[in-house]
């Protein structure tokens, strides 16, 4: 009984975690394609983006609470989830991303923020170096639980994430210019041994 209970209350939080995680790409959804129309708004506009966040949660969290102790495969794929959770801890902490930057802040107030094209260090690798921890976090707690919940909030993130990542860069691009057009040419935009690199490799011998 007290294994039961010590599963599900792992489980539990892995879903808590998850409904975090595979929401910040719809979140961002709501920021990137929408650029321009909270620049134009005066006063905070943070808070209620805020807001918007909170109900992707409650929403993520209703849809799939009935499937959260639903595990697909066995309870030793924590030792699965104990590898990725390190990775993705350690691009978090090599990347040392500002807090302005993973709220959105820079976007929409970018007069308050310095605006700069960052590709050096893990952005000289991969564009989105952040989506790529988040991902990373997100399949740990994926492995690990290995719930119908989790498995589910996993694709919708990878599923809006695809979107995001093209409203990026066509944010980035009409903010930098020519020179995140090619840095789009060299760098890929979230896997590092990505067929785009390989070529581009090629092409600089």
């Amino acid at each position: 009984m007290i294994s039961i209970s010590i599963s599900r209350t792992a489980e539990t939080i892995a879903w808590l975690i998850a409904i975090v995680y595979a929401t910040i790409p719809a979140y961002w959804m709501a920021v990137h394609p929408f650029a321009r129309f909270w620049r134009a708004r005066r006063g905070k506009v943070m808070p209620f983006l805020g807001l918007i966040w909170l109900a992707l949660w409650i929403a993520a969290g209703f849809v799939t609470a009935p499937y959260r102790h639903q595990r697909l495969w066995p309870k030793w794929s924590w030792l699965g989830w104990l590898l990725l959770f390190g990775i993705g801890l350690s691009l978090y902490r090599l990347g040392h991303f500002d807090r302005a930057k993973l709220l959105g802040q820079a976007e929409v107030r970018p007069q308050e923020h310095e605006q700069r094209l960052v590709t050096t260090g893990l952005h000289g690798r991969v564009r989105h170096p952040i989506y790529l921890a988040h991902w990373l976090m997100l399949t740990a707690w994926t492995v690990g639980a290995g719930t119908v919940a989790l498995v589910a909030l996993w694709c919708f993130a990878v599923l809006t994430g695809v979107f995001l990542i093209v409203y990026e860069d066509r944010e980035l691009e009409a903010r930098f210019g020519e020179e995140y057009r090619v840095y789009k040419q060299r760098v890929p935009a979230v896997i590092p041994f990505s067929p785009q690199r390989r070529r581009n490799a090629e092409e600089m011998r």
